[in-house]
C-alpha cells in the first residue's frame, strides 16, 4: 500500500470479481477507498483488481469463499494483519437465482446451499470483521439484498433465492438494532434488476445498480440504519 493511501478508509466487498460487486469496488476506489476485492478464485480476483487498479495501490484481491468458515477466518486475519482496519463491509456474494423452482417442490439441498452463501456467508463475514468495524470512525455494513426478498411483494417462485434474501433482510434489522449504539450503520440494498451473469440481459446498467450500494457504503454519520433501499429510496419489507 502506498504511503499516501495509508489513511484511506478500507472497504471489503465479497463476490467482487465480476458483476455488481466488481462495479462497487470500482466506484469505491474512485471515491478514495482502499478496497479489498473478495473472490472465490484468487486468480480471477487478481485479474479483476488489476483491471480497476493496474498499479495495485488502491485495490487488492483476497481469496474468499463466504460459505467456508476457514476461508472467512483467513480473510479476516489477513485484513487485520495487513491493513489493520475495516470501515465498510459490502456483503455482495450471492448464488442461485432459481427461477425454475417453486416452494412446493423445491430441492431443499439447493435451498440450504443458497442460505449458506446468501445469508450465513454475510453473517460470517460481518462477525469476522466486527472487531475492526467497532474501531472504525465511520463504520458501515451493506447487505446486497433484492426485492425478491420483500415479504410485501412475495407471491411465489425462486424459493431458495427469495427465502435467503428475506432472511438477509431480517439479519439486517437485527444487526442494525444491536449495533446502533456503536455507530455502525447497517442497511439492506436492492440494486434492482441489473444486467449481470445472474440477472441476465435486459436489466439496468450495472453502474446504476452499484450506485445505490455505494450510497449506503458512504452514508454520513447521521444517515439511516436498519433500512431497505433501492436508489436511496425505501423498499417495502
Amino acid at each position: 500500500m502506498a504511503v499516501e493511501d495509508a489513511g484511506l478508509p478500507v472497504a471489503l466487498v465479497t463476490g467482487a470479481n465480476r458483476g455488481i460487486g466488481y462495479e462497487v469496488v470500482r466506484q469505491l476506489a474512485d471515491r478514495r477507498h482502499r478496497v479489498v476485492l473478495g473472490a472465490r478464485d484468487l486468480a480471477n480476483g487478481q485479474a479483476a483488481a488489476a483491471r480497476i487498479d493496474p498499479g495495485g495501490d488502491r485495490v487488492t484481491a483476497v481469496e474468499l469463499d463466504v460459505s467456508d468458515e476457514a476461508s472467512v477466518t483467513a480473510m479476516a486475519e489477513w485484513v487485520t494483519r495487513t491493513l489493520g482496519r475495516v470501515d465498510v463491509v459490502v456483503n455482495n456474494a450471492a448464488i442461485l437465482y432459481d427461477t425454475w423452482a417453486q416452494a412446493r417442490s423445491a430441492d431443499l439441498g439447493e435451498v440450504q446451499r443458497a442460505l449458506d452463501t446468501n445469508l450465513f456467508g454475510a453473517w460470517r463475514v460481518t462477525q469476522s470483521l466486527l472487531p475492526l468495524l467497532q474501531r472504525s470512525p465511520h463504520p458501515r455494513v451493506v447487505m446486497v439484498s433484492s426485492e425478491g426478498g420483500s415479504l410485501h411483494s412475495m407471491s411465489g417462485g425462486t424459493p431458495a433465492y427469495s427465502v435467503s434474501k428475506a432472511a438477509l433482510n431480517a439479519l439486517t434489522r437485527l444487526l442494525a438494532g444491536e449495533l446502533s449504539g456503536q455507530r455502525i450503520l447497517v442497511n439492506a440494498i436492492c440494486p434492482g434488476w441489473v444486467a449481470t451473469d445472474m440477472g441476465g440481459p435486459g436489466g439496468r446498467p450495472v453502474d446504476q445498480g452499484a450506485a445505490g450500494i455505494v450510497w449506503a457504503a458512504t452514508l454520513p454519520d447521521d444517515g439511516p440504519t436498519g433500512g431497505f433501499y433501492r436508489d436511496g429510496e425505501p423498499v417495502p419489507w
